[in-house]
Order: C-alpha cells, then sequence, then structure tokens
C-alpha cells in the first residue's frame, strides 16, 4: 500500500486531464465499506497483487540516456491490480476445511479508454470465501460485480456497501455445503473432463445452446493432473469424488488466470459445480457436460 501511494504516479484521463482514481483509493473505499458493513467484525489488511507495470519519466529527465536515469526521474504505475481483505472472525468449517469470509475487488485500466474525456471507471468487487486449506477463492454471483462503474469514490463506496448487504451469505455457505452430498464417480469425472475439452472446438452456434464455460483448456489440464496430485480434493482411493472436491479443483485451476479474469472464472466455477450437481441429479441443463 505504501508502494502505490509513495511512488507511483495516476493516470488521468488525458482529453481533460482528469484524474482517475487510483488504486489506493479503491482499495480504501472498499475497505470503508466493509467496515460499514460489518462494524463488529475483525478485517484483516489488504492483501494486494500488481501486475502489467507502466513506466515513464518526467519531464527534466526525457533526454537523458536510460544508463544515466536516477530513480527520482522515473515514474510508475500498474496497469492491473488485485486486492482481498480478510474477515476470519467470520468463518465456517466445511468437510473438515475453514472457510474465511474474504472482501475484495480488481481493476484494470486497460479495461478505461484514458485518451477520452472523464468517463464512468470500471471496477470489480465481491464478497466470499476463501478456503484456508488451499486459498481457493469461492465467489456466488450475488456476491459478484462484474461492471462496476462509477464516476468517484462515493459512488465507489454506495456500490461496494451495497453489494456487501445484500450478500446471502448463509445461502452461499448452504450451497457449498450440500456440494459434500453429492459426488461423480471417476469415469464421470473423465467424461467432464473430456467434454471441456471438447467444448473449447464446438463450433459457435453450438456452444452458444451450452452453459458457459471460461476455464480454459490449459486450466482443464491442471484439474486432472489435481484429480491424482493433490492431497486435500483429489481421488485419494475413493469410489466417488465429491463435488465439494471438485470444485475445489476447479478454482485451484483458476489460480493460473490472470487479474483481469480471475473473478470471472471463480463465479463461473461456482455455476459450474452447481450445474453438474443438477445435472447428475437428472436435471438437463449442464447434462451435456457429463453425458
Amino acid at each position: 500500500m505504501a508502494h502505490l501511494t509513495d511512488d507511483c504516479i495516476i493516470p488521468v484521463f488525458s482529453k481533460d486531464n482528469e484524474v482517475t482514481i487510483s488504486h489506493q483509493s479503491f482499495i480504501e473505499t472498499v475497505f470503508e465499506a466493509a467496515y460499514k458493513a460489518f462494524p463488529q467484525e475483525q478485517i484483516s489488511e489488504p492483501s494486494i497483487r500488481v501486475s502489467h507495470v507502466v513506466k515513464g519519466r518526467i519531464p527534466e529527465a526525457i533526454h537523458k540516456p536510460v544508463s544515466q536515469l536516477l530513480e527520482s526521474d522515473k515514474t510508475i504505475y500498474y496497469e492491473r491490480m488485485m486486492f482481498c481483505l480478510e474477515v476470519p472472525t467470520i468463518h465456517q468449517d466445511i468437510a473438515g476445511n475453514r472457510l474465511n469470509l474474504t472482501i475484495g475487488g480488481v481493476r484494470a485500466y486497460n479495461e478505461q479508454n484514458l485518451y477520452s474525456r472523464k468517463s464512468p471507471e470500471k471496477f470489480r468487487i465481491f464478497i466470499g470465501f476463501k478456503n484456508m486449506v488451499c486459498c481457493n477463492l469461492c465467489v456466488s454471483t450475488d456476491g459478484y460485480k462484474s461492471t462496476l462503474k462509477v464516476m468517484d469514490t462515493n459512488a465507489l463506496f454506495t456500490a461496494a456497501q451495497d453489494l456487501f448487504l445484500s450478500y446471502d451469505m448463509a445461502a452461499h455457505l448452504r450451497l457449498m455445503s450440500a456440494f459434500q452430498s453429492v459426488g461423480m464417480t471417476e469415469s464421470q469425472f473423465a467424461q467432464f473432463l473430456g467434454k471441456c475439452r471438447l467444448y473449447q472446438f464446438l463450433p459457435l452456434a453450438e456452444r452458444k445452446r451450452l452453459p458457459e464455460l471460461l476455464m480454459t483448456d490449459t486450466q482443464i489440464g491442471l484439474v486432472a493432473r489435481s484429480y491424482f496430485e493433490d492431497p486435500d480434493f483429489g481421488m485419494n482411493g475413493g469410489d466417488t469424488l465429491s463435488m465439494w472436491k471438485v470444485y475445489n479443483l476447479l478454482t485451484g485451476a483458476n489460480k493460473s488466470s490472470y487479474i483481469d479474469n480471475f473473478l470471472d472464472r471463480a463465479e463461473n466455477a461456482s455455476l459450474l459445480t452447481t450445474g453438474l450437481c443438477k445435472a447428475l441429479c437428472g436435471d438437463q441443463e449442464y447434462s451435456w457436460f457429463i453425458r
């Protein structure tokens, strides 16, 4: 946080020189909204991840050779940033795994037209649970805003608080607990993985008729490898693989995603697991994946 505040410049909209909402302001605003929504709880310091550094120079150093540049001559900001705040005083145990309530967000300047005049800025915010056994993030549909557009931090605060207060924590926990009571055989799991690989190459018209799958081919390969190697969520010699384990294999593979795709795929993993549970019980919507 100190690095973002002290060492990084803040981009502007080039046509009117209006400042953007900085990464640190985004984090501070969501933290304030979380504190207002959960005033009696303990909230951790933010864990922050940045990527895609954008380098520049101050005007006085424009003509200096690179070898002569001083640190004070350089400017820097990060195109993409994700952060998480844990609320460890709100937790639940599922299948021996402790889940802590987690809040956070993503900002990606590459999704913003900084060459125009000031316009609504795009953010992603979420509230869900982190599986402390493996740090997998569990995000539900009602705990995620994928395209939040605001002009200032006041609107950002209001939107974040509305999300936190409308999130049905109990329903999300019940859903994840229910994953334990449904299972796949190895044959069904292999069929699911094979269909996921086929999905990427289906004709567009046919793919549009199926539920969305956002996991990449490489990530499906990671799920297959973890089935044999993961000590917590692999097969481990059992006859069936619970959907709780399948869900965590999916969210584990999602950790290879870029910051700006991570939350969309986390939400999709939840939808996919829920759909597969229904398909195993006879529902038709996701049945293509296990037929």
